[in-house]
């Protein structure tokens, strides 16, 4: 028996069943979202443009952490807490790609496999293929398709393996950092730059023998905290500790992000950060967009590789043969390249 294919739904059906909250539908909006196939990205913008009126209602925590600090776990048990509060969650996570084959190299289905199957979570792994920062290309689309649902809190877990973290800070409202205790010198092993993006840390698997570990780190990274300039918006990052297997400060954590929540919207920090995602995003997409039909322009692909092998073989120079392509891409546009 061959296979049958699902009947394609209009931009208006797939809107719809977002809106009305249909789980099945918003996951066949998702992976048309992620496709790279021209017929998909014209819907997929048809779709985003039809559910945009509904977004913006959910809370965007971004979610990063050294490796081994369990995130997965942590976002189990935290995802399970904030659904106990009666929320709806979002949890969107990344895995990290193999470069090469682009397929995934966690088998991560098994993953939160509890919050998974609780009636007011919805969990979506999607692997970060080439993207930098930790987060999958569409994943701020995915993140508006969620909001447009109705889920009160989007949760985004990043790859965190040393990638640009600047990405995901840029389409959140609240970025926490994961840290472990007791794993020695442990202020020298972050950089700088990703501990003054958070807005807090929380110190993982604070038991047993490691409450006390964890209550040291807890206060040296709080010192460490003050050394950083104030941020403009008035924040003061807090250290908190928590267990994932204990269930402990959890709400603590919670509470927390609320609170920056509702202070920065108090202050009007809130809507202006966002708005400025909003341009920052589009600035970006035009990027992507670019350079999509760069490499897909039919004269680009004939020169390339003749041009690729004079740079390897050292007989023209880089910037020469970016040169030549850019002339060749723009001839048709009338466009000039010029320094």
């Amino acid at each position: 028996m061959g296979y049958k294919r699902r009947k394609r739904l209009s931009a208006e059906e797939y809107a719809n069943g977002i809106i009305e909250g249909d789980r099945i539908i918003l996951s066949r909006a998702i992976t048309i979202i992620e496709s790279k196939l021209n017929e998909d990205i014209l819907l997929a913008e048809q779709i985003l443009e039809k559910i945009l009126p509904y977004t913006g209602n959910s809370l965007r925590v971004g979610i990063t952490g050294v490796p081994g600090v369990g995130k997965s776990t942590f976002i189990e048990s935290f995802g399970k807490y904030i659904t106990s509060r009666e929320l709806k969650l979002a949890v969107l996570t990344i895995d990290p790609s193999s470069q090469i084959s682009g397929g995934s190299i966690l088998g991560d289905k098994t993953r939160m496999e509890e919050l998974s199957n609780d009636p007011l979570a919805y969990v979506r792994p999607s692997a970060a293929g080439s993207a930098l920062g930790g987060v999958n290309h569409k994943t701020r689309e995915t993140m508006l398709l969620c909001e447009a649902a109705g889920f009160d809190v989007i949760l985004i877990e990043t790859v965190g393996v040393g990638q640009s973290e600047t990405t995901v800070k840029g389409m959140v409202d609240f970025f926490l950092l994961l840290m472990l205790a007791g794993a020695g010198d442990e202020l020298q092993g972050i950089k700088r730059g990703i501990m003054e993006m958070a807005d807090a840390i929380a110190i993982t698997k604070c038991d047993g023998d490691n409450i006390r570990k964890g209550q040291l780190a807890r206060a040296e990274y709080q010192n460490a905290l003050h050394l950083f300039p104030p941020s403009e918006t008035g924040w003061s990052p807090k250290v908190m500790t928590c267990s994932s297997l204990e269930n402990s400060g959890l709400d603590q954590i919670l509470e927390n992000i609320l609170e920056f929540e509702k202070k920065m919207k108090d202050k009007g920090y809130f809507q202006s950060k966002r708005q400025e995602q909003n341009l920052h995003w589009m600035h970006e997409t035009i990027e992507s967009y670019l350079k999509r039909a760069f490499y897909s322009d039919e004269d680009i692909t004939k020169e390339l590789p003749s041009l690729e092998n004079g740079v390897i073989q050292n007989k023209v120079p880089a910037i020469a043969g970016a040169r030549k392509l850019i002339e060749l891409f723009n001839k048709k546009r009338n466009f000039h390249f010029e320094d």
